[in-house]
């Protein structure tokens, strides 16, 4: 492993100098600039800054990144497991247990130790921007992410809660079916519920419903769900209402969480959690849902671990070879940009 500083880099803003870690979230309500990265399991790393300054992201230079050989990569469900989970769903929602699942899978490559993610970064803001990239260097505290995510968990202006959650994904929009817009709908249902726990009565509302958004190599279907916190409410309680994120869990979400525990095999970690930023000082913040973002696992064997997830929403309405095309599709493109296999071809 690099004996790299700790860093963090969220669009063009770069934070050095690290003063402390902790995982009590009332520390992102006290003050100074954080860096935020939550488990999907729950574990929380909250790591301040000294010093914030806008920086670009630098252009990758060559050599720099090593990523894995574009054939190493596993899955922690192959094609068969994989649709037979989404069969296995579609039978609980037929007996009313549930009426929608984010299943996902895990994919890991072997990773050189000295691998840096700010490195991947620069390769990722190439290959493949993303309005929520961000990165956090913490080795030390076992946190080393580059997100390239698409989707807003939660963005605060003082007492002003945003959440942009993402349901339905094609590769056009002539792609889209109507189950990826009921799939949306539904998931706004929950992101107003889950907002409603924390918020004052009645400021919850929805100013933009199943709108389109183009992504490198995509589009999806992005709502936006708004609310005013209450007075005695800060991040702590809004965590705890709202995580994880509804569109990557399922309705209703007590049910869709036993359930993805029975059919998962690996742990999500960082994937499907919150990364982002809060400056405590001037009471904002946003995090973002923890998708399109690679990770390096130490823990688990002498070899150095890079690992990505990718998964679908499952519907009544799913197909299970379609779920699993949809998840090749969002892995594609990151998986080629990280394993320097990517070619732009001008994909929109």
């Amino acid at each position: 492993m690099l004996d790299l500083p700790p860093l963090a880099r969220f669009g063009d803003r770069v934070a050095t100098g690290l003063l402390d870690v902790t995982s009590d979230p009332a520390a992102l309500d006290s003050s100074g600039f954080w860096a935020v990265c939550a488990d999907y399991e729950g574990r929380l790393t909250c790591a301040r800054f000294r010093d914030v300054r806008k920086e670009p992201v630098p252009a990758p230079v060559p050599g720099r990144w090593q990523g894995p050989a574009a054939g190493d990569w596993t899955s922690s469900l192959d094609r068969a497991a994989y649709t037979a989970g989404v069969r296995r769903i579609r039978e609980l929602i037929a007996t009313g247990e549930v009426y929608q699942v984010n299943l996902c899978r895990v994919l890991s490559a072997p990773i050189a130790p000295d691998a840096d993610m700010d490195a991947l970064t620069a390769v990722l803001a190439r290959g493949n921007p993303a309005p929520y990239a961000g990165t956090i260097r913490l080795p030390e505290h076992g946190v080393e992410i580059a997100t390239a995510s698409p989707e807003l968990f939660l963005r605060r202006d003082g007492g002003v809660v945003d959440s942009g959650p993402i349901k339905g994904t094609g590769r056009t929009e002539a792609d889209l079916l109507e189950k990826d817009y009921a799939e949306n709908v539904m998931i706004v249902d929950l992101v107003r519920n889950d907002l409603g726990r924390v918020c004052v009565t009645g400021s919850v509302t929805v100013p933009d419903l199943c709108a389109v958004e183009k992504h490198p190599g995509l589009v999806h279907l992005v709502s936006t769900v708004r609310g005013e916190l209450r007075p005695d409410a800060g991040w702590p309680e809004l965590l705890a209402a709202t995580f994880p994120a509804g569109s990557i869990t399922g309705a209703p979400k007590s049910s869709a969480l036993r359930i993805i525990d029975a059919l998962e095999t690996a742990p999500r970690g960082p994937y499907c959690g919150g990364i982002g930023w809060v400056d405590a000082d001037r009471r904002v913040g946003q995090l973002a849902v923890g998708i399109r973002t690679f990770w390096i696992d130490r823990t688990t064997t002498d070899q150095a671990v890079l690992r990505f997830g990718a998964g679908a929403g499952i519907t009544w309405g799913s197909d299970p070879e379609r779920e699993w095309y949809e998840t090749e599709l969002k892995a594609a493109r990151l998986l080629a940009v990280a394993s320097g296999e990517f070619q732009d071809r001008g994909a929109a």
